[in-house]
């Protein structure tokens, strides 16, 4: 790793081979591979997914130019048309829940034709968020979630959205196939230890690709340079906030003069009024003697 770059961004940085699968960028840069993405929906799904159409990472998606656009992690098609859409969330945000409502959206937007008038066009879609935090907080490693009619029990939509977010940090073992409890620890503790103590051959055949891409010399080269835009990208975050808290302050202070002056004009006190334009200690001691501003301390 690049001890300069390392300094430079003042926070701790994993080495290329040290990420896990969890890693937003080892994750994008691993299912690239067709095989791999095919490996991994046959795991999340219990049973082998032939993958006609494969994603490719970071697929982008805006409704209008005026609309926000998002970064999608993975965007496949299997023989069948439905789409697969799986994302890596490895930070606990509040709006998760609500951003898989978006990214569903925009999944239905970019589905559907111009001038298709027959919505029954629409693929079935399945939108996955891999968490290693547990978003519900019920210690399932799946949660599975479908539109159903809480009036009648039973009763579903059937709209095709189908929306699973899986959770490394489950504790339902009994329930769920053991493959896919074997890959979720993978994916937060992605090892030779933990690949060869599986008896998943899909799972280690994803971490021959992880190993791949760990030693890939290409790979380390954009793993920098993406370190490096981001913390560009930090830095011109700080510098837009230091700027921002300037203009607050001019602002805040040409309110304060303005209501010095209009106290001023309104006891009659030109003459301070002029004296205070010229001298900032007098200027200081209006503010203050008028209670527009605190002395001090």
């Amino acid at each position: 790793m690049n001890k300069k770059l390392n300094s430079a961004m003042n926070v701790p940085i994993a080495p290329l081979k040290e990420l896990n699968l969890s890693a937003r960028f080892l994750f994008d840069e691993v299912m690239e591979d067709p095989q791999t993405q095919q490996d991994v929906l046959s795991i999340i799904f219990g049973r082998e997914i032939p993958l006609v159409k494969y994603g490719t990472t970071e697929k982008e998606f805006r409704l209008t130019p005026l609309a926000r656009s998002i970064r999608m992690d993975l965007f496949s098609i299997d023989e069948n048309e439905i789409v697969y859409n799986t994302e890596m969330q490895d930070k606990k945000k509040s709006d998760l829940a609500k951003r898989s409502r978006y990214y569903q959206a925009l999944m239905d937007t970019s589905l559907l034709a111009p001038g298709v008038l027959d919505y029954n066009s629409l693929n079935q879609t399945y939108l996955i968020v891999i968490m290693t935090f547990d978003l519900f907080g019920f210690q399932k490693y799946r949660y599975t979630f479908v539109p159903t009619c809480r009036e009648v029990e039973g009763c579903e939509l059937e709209d095709g959205a189908i929306r699973i977010f899986l959770n490394t940090k489950g504790k339902n073992d009994a329930e769920v196939p053991k493959e896919l409890v074997d890959f979720l620890h993978y994916v937060e503790n992605t090892t030779d230890a933990m690949a060869t103590r599986t008896d998943s051959e899909r799972i280690r055949r994803i971490h021959e690709r992880v190993r791949r891409v760990r030693s890939s010399e290409e790979v380390g080269v954009r793993y920098l340079r993406a370190l490096e835009e981001k913390n560009e990208e930090r830095e011109e975050g700080r510098e837009e906030g230091r700027e921002e808290g300037r203009e607050e302050g001019r602002e805040e202070g040409r309110e304060e003069i303005n209501q010095l002056v209009a106290r001023l004009i309104a006891d009659g006190r030109t003459e301070d009024l002029l004296k205070s334009t010229q001298d900032k200690e007098y200027q200081e001691k209006l503010l203050v003697e008028y209670n527009i501003r605190k002395q001090a301390e």
